[in-house]
């Protein structure tokens, strides 16, 4: 799809637990839901241990070749919690105790123990805006174009809507799918010459297999709901015809 860079994103998930399987990552679905709600497409995802030079090199990349980063996890009181620090090198800005965050932190613990760990959470890059955190203590925040976000699902749902007001916002991006009850091989060719007449609409090919057989569920993606439909309408009949 031939999105504008412009209306382009990257998410990167930063954990050593996300990737030796110990915990299923669920916010890269609902960050990208959420962003092409707001035509702003994925173009990139990318799962990174709790390593800095990685995250670095990684987070280096990703904010040149997207308009938007999003990263999550690495943001709470222990001693792998390294993203904040990470991202503070990555743009060469100090990292110190952002003045609101400590604040904020040091109300929420103020009948515990405001320990070290949790005054770690109030550092941060040099000049971050903060995320506000509804459902706990510690704020997230945002350097230029990179959106550093909690590893915790929950969090993140509450937390992402108040970038609405930040982002630039596309058109909404439209998803269409059908259900082709044949073989993913018997229709590569007819939709192969389908996708180079919509080349501005992303057609994805997912084939499957069940107690009934074979089929392909088919999906268009694009920001331009009549060509979709037009697409899909040349779909369904190549569909129909070798379902004769």
């Amino acid at each position: 799809m031939n999105f504008s860079k412009e209306f382009t994103s990257a998410i990167l998930i930063i954990g050593n637990e996300i990737l030796s399987g110990r915990t299923v990552d669920k916010n890269t679905s609902f960050i990208a839901k959420w962003l092409g709600e707001l035509g702003i497409s994925v173009e990139e995802a990318r799962v990174v241990p709790d390593k800095e030079d990685v995250i670095i090199s990684s987070l280096n990349e990703l904010r040149k070749k997207y308009q938007y980063v999003f990263t999550t996890g690495g943001i709470g009181p222990t001693h792998d919690d390294i993203t904040s620090e990470s991202v503070a090198k990555a743009f060469g800005r100090k990292y110190d105790y952002n003045k609101e965050a400590y604040t904020i932190l040091e109300k929420y613990y103020a009948k515990s123990d405001f320990n070290e760990g949790r005054k770690k959470m109030a550092r941060m890059p040099e000049g971050a805006v903060l995320i506000y955190n509804e459902n706990g203590s510690a704020p997230a925040f945002f350097v230029d174009n990179v959106f550093v976000l909690p590893g915790i699902p929950s969090y993140v749902e509450s937390m992402i809507p108040q970038l609405k007001k930040i982002l630039v916002i596309g058109k909404k991006i439209i998803s269409i799918s059908c259900d082709a009850k044949v073989r993913e091989s018997s229709i590569a060719l007819d939709l192969e010459n389908i996708q180079k007449r919509y080349s501005d609409i992303d057609i994805g090919s997912y084939p499957y297999s069940n107690k009934d057989g074979f089929g392909t569920v088919l999906v268009m993606r694009g920001i331009d709901e009549d060509k979709i439909i037009k697409c899909k309408k040349e779909i369904e009949v190549m569909i129909k015809k070798f379902n004769q």
